[in-house]
């Protein structure tokens, strides 16, 4: 018997504290929200969460409020600057979520992406008899102003959750995007909006395993570049000029301070410095059996003379012109910054050399900042 008064006395005990758990009235109220981030792709945060589960947008037990009839809206069913969703209430009845498609802007290219932020309202009873916690178990639709009553009494608050997950982040190359998502809070299906949420983005994210020096024409094969050396019979010279087009991608959606390009021949010849050489396949090493030629790099509007194994330095990236490119590897295009190469070998008499077949190797290094944005 004492057993039964025990037990019964931990219920009496343990119920006031479930049952004083309650919601606070709230009444709908605009916000503005700041999103600043900044990650490196290799570590795409989990989520962006704009709106914790359940976070309460109005409550109160005054049925006249409507505030479980409390839906959000976009300002556009077609147009993503700002959201793209239901502009109105759609009046769906059963569990779901609602998708919003916003566009996302690089601050220095202009490339734009849409992602995608989901999100789902739950209502909030006034009487425990449906939920002891006063929540329904069911998540609808954002654009919906529906809701089931409890012991005739309709939904006394709503509360909603909206997030971004990692992967619509992912989707985001290298560069600092922006992004305005506007949602109407409404009572009235009919009626003026109540209050407005305003969530501004700005992600700066950086790709630094996808730093490349990328060659165009060649895409995933060695460049194998000839000097398009000419004969003038008159002269009886020998020389000529070709181009290597050469594009950098810094991984920071070009917005470095600066890159670091140094290009080095591999081959034994002239010392770090002094110039690049190709030699006669028979071997040797005397003047007869080497071809002397320059390399030049073309940055923004200035040609760059490149000493043999110096490195230059690159300016002015944030303001150069840019080329959208498919990196290999990528699923989205990029933009890099476009640096040719000029390979210009000057006359010399062809009785000076000797007839057949010449090779060297040309190596090009990028540097980057290491700091991270």
């Amino acid at each position: 018997m004492s057993g039964r008064w025990l037990a019964l006395l931990q219920a009496l005990l343990l119920a006031p504290a479930c049952w004083a758990q309650t919601l606070p009235p709230i009444d709908p109220t605009g916000r503005i929200q700041d999103h600043r981030l900044s990650y490196d792709r290799s570590v795409v945060p989990a989520s962006i969460e704009l709106l914790a589960p359940r976070t309460l947008l109005g409550y109160s037990t005054d049925p006249d409020k409507d505030y479980g009839r409390i839906h959000l809206t976009c300002r556009s069913a077609s147009d993503t600057a700002n959201g793209r969703c239901p502009t109105a209430d759609n009046g769906a009845n059963g569990a779901g979520s609602t998708d919003i498609v916003l566009r996302f802007t690089e601050r220095r290219s202009g490339l734009r992406t849409d992602l995608v932020a989901t999100g789902s309202l739950q209502r909030a009873f006034v009487d425990r008899s449906c939920a002891l916690d006063l929540w329904d178990s069911v998540s609808r639709p954002l654009s919906t102003s529906y809701g089931v009553a409890c012991v005739g009494s309709p939904p006394g608050g709503t509360g909603a959750s909206l997030s971004i997950a990692a992967s619509e982040l992912s989707r985001l190359v290298a560069g600092r995007w922006d992004a305005t998502l506007l949602l109407d809070l409404r009572t009235d299906p009919r009626g003026a909006p109540q209050a407005t949420f305003e969530f501004q983005f700005e992600l700066t994210i950086s790709d630094r395993d996808a730093v490349a020096i990328y060659f165009p024409a060649f895409d995933l094969v060695t460049p194998h570049v000839g000097l398009n050396l000419q004969y003038d019979p008159i002269a009886q010279t020998v020389g000529g000029r070709a181009s290597l087009d050469m594009c950098l991608y810094d991984g920071l959606g070009s917005q470095s301070d600066f890159l670091g390009v140094t290009v080095r021949d591999t081959r034994a010849g002239p010392a770090p410095g002094r110039g690049y050489a190709v030699w006669h396949q028979d071997g040797g090493t005397d003047p007869g059996r080497r071809v002397d030629y320059t390399v030049t790099l073309d940055h923004g509007s200035a040609r760059l003379p490149m000493a043999n194994g110096t490195e230059q330095l690159l300016t002015g990236i944030d303001s150069a012109r840019l080329r959208l490119v498919m990196l290999p590897g990528m699923t989205q295009p990029v933009y890099c910054v476009p640096a040719p190469l000029t390979l210009e070998t000057p006359r010399v008499p062809i009785s000076s050399k000797r007839p057949g077949y010449y090779e060297g190797d040309l190596q090009v290094e990028l540097r980057v900042p290491t700091s991270r944005p």
